[in-house]
């Protein structure tokens, strides 16, 4: 039986979660197609404001990948959108001729910004904050101008301001409110926040009225003019003053709108084949512009869509919080209240502390919190469950902490929270997913949990709630750190011990190690030798010799391993370049050696497969004497340096990526490591070389290279942490090779990038490599000394000499 057809459009976050959520409860119901007006993937739109700030890239913020869409069939249009439904024959038109049919429709059409109907509002260098291009239009003004203008002091705007403040702009906010953020704040909370914010250096202009955008002699907008005759001046103008539902597509299919796409209770629209979500909808009256109602529309249009019949959306009650790096802030419900209510508030301005719940008939119908929001998703759970809070209504304003044993829940003020309560709003998880994940995977750490869920891994304003889930979960465990692990069963000591007992003791000979240490075998296991080799290589360069019998087959051999026991050769290529010369130089090797498969590598390189282990010696020979090194695709170390064409061919290149990998390969290959290290340099953000999931990557832009770090493929993919940026290639040589000399010196062995840069945090490695100057060079130093010696290949100097049995001697296998 032919699957139904579901047509998405709205590439979007309603409309993906949507999706997600069909997938998990009928996953074999539709042949799913999705339009999406941007190129990018679906990313968390929530998070453009670090992106802004500088504290995430946009890769960062990606929910699903390109090959998730693979994975689960779903045929993606990217950069297409969609202007027509043909309701009578089931068909969606895009602009670019697209077609497709649907049984089922579904419309996440989300918003458009709204521009003030102001004379030069068409401007150059007047933007919105609304998604990716607005973003990279903010980031590249704020690298040529001074001036920045924020229209609007609402969330979005000072989230924007925040992020220009820290691109190096100089930012004045523009508000027509008599205080920020009135429709979630109160005055005196704002009164808190503007204080704060001025004290990092943003200014404010309320109750302002912008009436007119003035063109400079550039044609650029070049000032902000008022009503009462002020001006300011501005390079750049951010409008910040509120969304409208997208609805044009639905309106001219002649779907009923009022505000937004009018739904029912199971999120349908007037024409029954069509549901819609998300920021696009009016629901009972209600548009819903923050994403946890989206999230709830989500799965009750799944649930629908999946023909189970049974969820109803029936309104969401909202709260609020700002991602601004050092500022708490929350609030929901009615906390201006009125007539009928009553207002419990504790205000010390010295601290920066402010809270007032809004009582009616002894139930929380609002909150407003600055300072500490640690209760915050308490107060929300009792405003929306309508609790009696008479009991305890004397200690309210203290949080739940100070319930005691009323009865009313212990002291642990996240331990009557519900397993639905949201902690962390940008990626929607709830406690019991925390819970849930600290238990199954036996968690002991907030970087552990946030790389198992994400909570706590965007904003950052739920960290503490994180935390506190955390501490009642574990109990005692949490107090206590996890008792350290040994190295192996010869010793009690951990691998950071011994670390730092070769360092600070002049340990230089793995013998030295075992007596010092008091190892409980008198040779070490085939565990401990390995790691112990590479600490003695890595922190005595030139005076330790390494020790061949204590590296496991693969590094011995000089070939990887496979499983029928023959072995794969791989030549190094720098950068991914080469030659005719080359190319035949290879093409004779695998004819002399009847080498039965050549393959093209992911890592620009030529793999033979299927060597004979009695053959490498003499291959190996040939290929130096031809000019090759080892790719050293077998061991721990430099594995690759991926690079795309940059500049030099293609018409999007910013820099020489190609010539630049070169540099970066020739500088750190033969380096051994605590694992496989991978390097890539893209010629532009469009990012064809993948550097943000290497160990490290660099992206070319226009005024220079950012740094990035920590990422992984594989089967866990992480992307990489913004490190810096850097404006010479002579920096990023420099900083690469502190970076790696950094993660050489003290990440465990067998330990990759990623999980050693969140063990010992991304604050810590830019303290070594951003803030001490003098200890980077020292780093770099270190680096460039161990080179001398790390740069030998084997087998130029032994493949003569070395014939096939001294393979059988080898002790450590794979």
């Amino acid at each position: 039986m032919d699957k139904l057809k579901l047509v998405v459009v709205g590439n979007g976050m309603a409309g993906m979660r949507t999706v997600e959520e069909l997938l998990k409860i009928a996953p074999d119901l539709y042949d799913i197609t999705v339009f999406g007006a941007e190129i990018h993937p679906n990313y968390n739109r929530i998070l453009l404001s670090p992106v802004l700030a500088g504290e995430q890239t946009v890769p960062d913020i990606v929910l699903n990948s390109m090959a998730w869409y693979e994975q689960n069939n779903i045929h993606l249009h990217l950069g297409k959108k969609v202007t027509r439904i043909d309701r009578k024959n089931r068909v969606v038109h895009a602009e670019d001729g697209t077609a497709a049919e649907y049984d089922r429709l579904l419309l996440a059409t989300g918003s458009n910004p709204f521009i003030l109907p102001i004379p030069g509002a068409d401007l150059p260098g007047v933007v919105s904050f609304r998604d990716i291009a607005d973003v990279e239009a903010m980031i590249n003004a704020a690298s040529r101008y001074r001036h920045a203008v924020v229209v609007g002091g609402g969330l979005l705007g000072l989230e924007a301001a925040n992020g220009l403040r820290l691109r190096g702009m100089e930012v004045s906010v523009v508000h027509i409110a008599p205080w920020l953020m009135e429709r979630q704040l109160d005055e005196p909370a704002a009164r808190l926040l503007q204080q704060n914010l001025e004290a990092k250096g943003l200014k404010f202009l309320l109750q302002k009225q912008t009436i007119e955008l003035v063109k400079g002699e550039s044609g650029r907008v070049c000032a902000v003019k008022f009503k009462d005759g002020d001006t300011v001046p501005a390079d750049l103008v951010v409008m910040a003053v509120g969304i409208r539902p997208n609805t044009a597509l639905a309106e001219g299919a002649g779907i009923h709108c009022e505000r937004g796409i009018v739904v029912n209770d199971t999120l349908q629209t007037y024409d029954p084949r069509i549901y819609a979500v998300g920021e696009c909808v009016s629901h009972r009256g209600v548009a819903y512009g923050l994403v946890a109602p989206l999230f709830e529309q989500a799965r009750v249009a799944a649930n629908h869509l999946a023909e189970y019949g049974i969820g109803r959306y029936e309104g969401s009650v909202t709260s609020t919080k700002l991602k601004v790096t050092g500022i708490d802030l929350f609030s929901a419900g009615d906390f201006s209240g009125g007539e009928g209510t009553e207002s419990l508030v504790f205000s010390d301005p010295s601290s920066g502390e402010y809270k007032k719940v809004v009582l009616k008939d002894n139930k929380l119908v609002g909150v407003c919190l600055y300072g500490d929001t640690l209760n915050g998703a308490w107060y929300f759970d009792l405003l929306r469950e309508g609790t009696d809070v008479s009991q305890f209504r004397k200690t309210l304003l203290f949080g739940q902490r100070h319930l005691g044993d009323s009865g009313h829940g212990p002291a642990d003020h996240v331990a009557a929270l519900p397993d639905t309560a949201e902690i962390c709003g940008c990626n929607g998880v709830c406690k019991g997913d925390i819970v849930k994940a600290i238990v199954d995977k036996k968690l002991f750490t907030l970087d552990e949990v946030r790389a198992h869920t994400k909570a706590s891994s965007s904003c950052g304003s739920c960290t503490g709630l994180v935390e506190a889930v955390l501490a009642h979960t574990l109990g005692g465990n949490y107090s206590a750190a996890p008792s350290k692990k040994p190295m192996c069963k010869c010793t009690e000591h951990s691998h950071d011990e011994v670390i730092a007992a070769i360092r600070d003791q002049s340990l230089k000979t793995m013998r030295a190690v075992f007596d010092t240490l008091e190892w409980k075998t008198p040779d070490g296991c085939a565990s401990c030798r390995p790691a112990l080799n590479y600490y003695l290589l890595a922190r005595w360069p030139g005076e330790y010799r390494d020790d061949a019998q204590s590296r496991f087959i693969n590094e011995r051999a000089h070939g990887n391993i496979q499983k029928d026991g023959s072995f794969s050769v791989v030549p190094r290529m720098w950068g991914g370049l080469t030659n005719p010369r080359e190319l035949r130089a290879i093409a004779d090797v695998a004819e002399k050696y009847r080498v039965p498969e050549v393959k093209v590598t992911g890592g620009q390189r030529i793999d033979l497969f299927g060597v004979k282990k009695e053959d490498l010696p003499a291959i190996w020979k040939d290929l130096s004497a031809a000019g090759f090194v080892s790719g050293h695709a077998y061991g721990k170390a430099l594995r690759t340096v991926k690079t795309c064409v940059g500049s030099q061919w293609c018409r999007f290149g910013t820099q020489d990526s190609t010539g630049l990998g070169v540099k970066l390969e020739k500088l750190t290959w033969g380096s051994w490591m605590p694992h496989k290290f991978k390097l890539a340099v893209s010629g532009c953000p469009r990012n064809c070389a993948e550097a943000t999931i290497k160990d490290f990557g660099v992206v070319c832009v226009d005024s220079g290279y950012e740094l990035h770090v920590g990422g992984n493929g594989g089967i866990k993919v992480r992307v990489t942490d913004l490190l810096t940026k850097v404006e010479t290639e002579e920096q990023v040589l420099e900083y690469c090779g502190a970076f790696i000399q950094l993660y050489r010196e003290e990440a465990h062995y067998l330990e990759r990038t990623a999980p050693w840069l969140e063990r010992v945090g991304l604050n810590y490695i830019k303290r070594r490599i951003l803030e001490d100057a003098p200890g980077r060079a020292a780093l770099f130093e270190r680096f460039k000394y161990g080179q001398q010696f790390a740069q030998i290949d084997p087998w130029k100097e032994r493949a003569e000499g070395l014939d096939a049995g001294e393979f059988q001697t080898i002790r450590i296998t794979a």
